[in-house]
């Protein structure tokens, strides 16, 4: 292909990227109140809990702010929706460039990463009003709780993702693995680093003073970890088996090899 049809490949990618998350943006907007309801009732169930406290979002002085709001919640319900879609595009632009094995492997891995992080934003879903509960518990007695509705959002949103990226944690394990930058050893002999730095990222991020909210989100990371070194494991034994040098390890040094 020309440098010509490349961008125009490209081009096209793009559009029908952007029009599906568009397609996708519009059931956002659809189900925009149920969202927003979702999304205020931490700040509803503290408000209850308090009493009498001002515990509620603010939309600030900007007339265009409310509609900021569920423009920014529609788009990103979009994006998340037409994630397979937008992550296929970038995929099949790259693919041609790809040996038919490289094709295999990077389908592999596309395929299960989608999974893996809805399920750490569904892990999210169920971790949010506990983390919102536990970060107001520490306003002083008698103080308000107004919250600007564009910067509990941006905190929603960064929340899901991260909790979505975190279980990504056995693809890119495996993905350096393949590239022969982590060892199966080095992930075996690790297990009590990893675990202590998964402990530590679930209770950054669900500050919880309950443990069982913290190890909801440890254990699967845990375990997700423990099914990339197996997945490792047996790609590695996949290398040594094919691997041509293998046929000849016993040879003597003197003796001709059959290449």
């Amino acid at each position: 292909m020309t440098l010509a049809e490349h961008f125009r490949e490209l081009r096209n990618r793009l559009l029908v990227s952007a029009l599906a998350v568009a397609a996708a943006s519009v059931v956002g907007w659809m189900y925009y109140e149920p969202l927003f309801d979702y999304i205020m009732a931490p700040l509803e169930a503290v408000a209850a809990e308090r009493g009498d406290a001002l515990v509620d979002i603010n939309f600030g002085s900007s007339l265009t702010e409310p509609f900021s709001v569920q423009l920014r919640i529609s788009l990103f319900v979009g994006i998340l929706l037409a994630s397979p879609v937008w992550i296929w595009q970038v995929w099949a632009f790259l693919l041609p460039g790809l040996t038919p094995r490289e094709k295999r492997v990077a389908a592999g891995y596309f395929v299960a990463s989608l999974p893996l992080f809805f399920a750490g934003c569904a892990a999210a879903v169920w971790a949010v009003p506990r983390a919102v509960g536990v970060l107001l518990s520490f306003t002083p007695e008698g103080a308000a709780n107004l919250q600007d509705a564009m910067a509990y959002l941006k905190f929603i949103t960064y929340f899901v993702v991260a909790f979505g990226l975190a279980f990504l944690l056995p693809v890119v394990m495996v993905g350096l693995n393949a590239l022969r930058v982590l060892p199966v050893r080095a992930m075996v002999a690790g297990w009590r680093v990893a675990l202590m730095l998964i402990l530590v990222f679930s209770a950054f991020v669900t500050p919880d003073p309950s443990a069982w909210t913290m190890l909801a989100l440890a254990a699967p990371m845990f375990l997700l970890y423990w099914c990339a070194v197996g997945v490792a494991a047996l790609l590695e034994r996949r290398r040594r088996r094919d691997d041509p040098a293998r046929r000849w390890a016993g040879l003597s040094p003197d003796e001709a090899s059959p290449l």
